[in-house]
């Protein structure tokens, strides 16, 4: 894949908007002001040097410009101003604004509108996450699945009106600059294209899959790590497993999915899962592309919510990854243990450790205040994770027509098997499942011939 930020390094000059829209507000917790730091650091994230940024108050969005006419004309004299005062006395051209980058979804004609009136090139904030995705990703997995993202993004984006589509461009062509034609290619060649992503993808679907049957055959609990983007999760897996897998302070440090033994204090085995961070408005073409990936999620027998304890917008990042593991039906609603952990607690006064531990300490399961970069509280939450795998797994014995075998499979590659047992018509399986697979287990038997019961005297660890 074609680095798309090759040749920016220097930093390209951008400027970052978010719109407030006050028309039929979204409840959000979290400010303007926040969110328009968020898209900054974003840009930051691939190294763009953002030398304007402003909350621009919106009554409602404007079908063909999303501002209002005066908006559109003052921002233009802003650019324009700022363009000007990067080029050297004399010199017709110089550095420029390389990008206006609006913090809100655009239509296609909305973007087009814009780049016309303020002839510079203009992207939404998900061109500018896939952006970063795009340069981030290091495994031929997470090419894969970025270049299905900015395909499936681009397609909506190929209008016949575009006139700025015969520009060459690099990357994923959202930023312009010379490079590959792709975006001339038409929506047949696009739409083949995302085809063949797609089977390709598939392939590393199975192969995830046959990768967790071949763990089910020694069977070791999955704890998936999951939290808002920057909230120290790669810390604590580097804290909690010694890997060495990539930190750095800046949104998105972490793309490709990372997966580590973790031994308990008990002894017990665990998998300890990395995954990418989230994000407020996470671009469904992301969610969709990265669902190989999030298959470790959606199986995890535990999930650990990784949380920045001294972020001030921290009850939004809640929300916003509650709802990304609603979408993918993962998490206590769908019967995974969630433990919530609150990291960076190094970043907090004493008072303030007190009274959220305390809070946390009063959770089902219990929540934990870990500081992932002095190692404070992670014996604490290795504790916690041992004795809650120990309580939730259950033994229970289930009993099939031979005709079922699908879902003896199933048992196989989701429980431990300790027993089993042949007879004339039924097989008896003893097996041990997480709370996650027992519920399962229950949806696919109904109204089969089948029975499950809690062995008899089988203990719950």
């Amino acid at each position: 894949m074609t680095d798309p930020v090759a040749g920016r390094r220097g930093g390209d000059r951008c400027v970052v908007l978010h719109p407030d829209v006050r028309a039929g507000g979204s409840g959000r917790v979290r400010s303007a002001e926040a969110r328009l730091a968020e898209a900054v650091g974003l840009a930051q994230a691939i190294a763009l040097d953002v030398v304007h940024r402003e909350v621009v108050p919106l009554a409602a969005p404007r079908p063909a410009t999303l501002f209002g006419a005066g908006a559109v004309e003052r921002l233009r004299t802003v650019i324009e101003t700022l363009a000007a005062e990067s080029c050297p006395s004399g010199v017709a051209s110089g550095p420029g604004i390389s990008v206006v980058i609006v913090d809100f979804p655009l239509t296609p004609v909305q973007q087009r509108n814009l780049e016309r009136a303020w002839s510079t090139k203009v992207i939404d904030r998900t061109g500018l996450i896939l952006e970063i995705f795009g340069d981030r990703a290091r495994t031929a997995e997470g090419e894969l699945q970025v270049e299905l993202a900015a395909l499936s993004y681009q397609r909506s984006r190929l209008v016949r009106s575009w006139t700025h589509l015969e520009r060459q461009r690099g990357g994923f062509g959202f930023f312009g600059g010379p490079g590959e034609t792709q975006l001339e290619a038409d929506r047949r060649l696009i739409t083949d294209r995302i085809a063949r992503l797609k089977r390709e993808l598939e392939q590393v679907r199975r192969t995830r899959g046959l990768h967790r049957r071949a763990r089910a055959r020694v069977p070791h609990p999955v704890i998936a790590l999951v939290g808002y983007t920057n909230a120290g999760k790669s810390t604590l897996f580097n804290r909690l497993t010694r890997a060495d897998v990539l930190v750095r302070d800046q949104l998105f440090a972490t793309l490709d999915p990372t997966m580590r033994g973790l031994d308990l204090p008990s002894g017990q085995r665990a998998i300890l899962s990395d995954t990418v961070g989230f994000i407020s408005d996470l671009p469904h073409e992301l969610v969709e592309a990265f669902q190989a990936t999030l298959e470790e999620v959606i199986e995890a027998d535990i999930i650990l919510h990784v949380r920045d304890s001294s972020h001030p917008d921290g009850e939004a990042q809640k929300e916003d990854v509650e709802r990304v593991l609603q979408g993918l039906r993962a998490g206590p609603d769908a019967g995974q243990p969630l433990i919530e952990v609150m990291n960076k607690a190094d970043l907090l006064d004493a008072d303030t450790r007190t009274t959220l531990a305390n809070r946390l300490s009063r959770g089902d399961p219990p929540g934990m205040l870990v500081s992932a970069q002095t190692g404070d509280g992670c014996q604490a939450l290795l504790d916690l994770l041992d004795a809650c795998l120990g309580r939730a797994r259950v033994t229970v014995e289930v009993s099939l027509p031979h005709a079922e075998g699908a879902n003896v499979a199933w048992l196989y590659e989701h429980g431990e098997v300790v027993a089993r047992a042949d007879g004339a018509e039924m097989v008896v399986l003893r097996v041990r499942l997480s709370p996650l697979a027992r519920a399962r287990l229950d949806e696919r038997l109904q109204g089969r011939r089948a029975a499950v019961s809690v062995a008899a005297g089988a203990d719950s660890d």
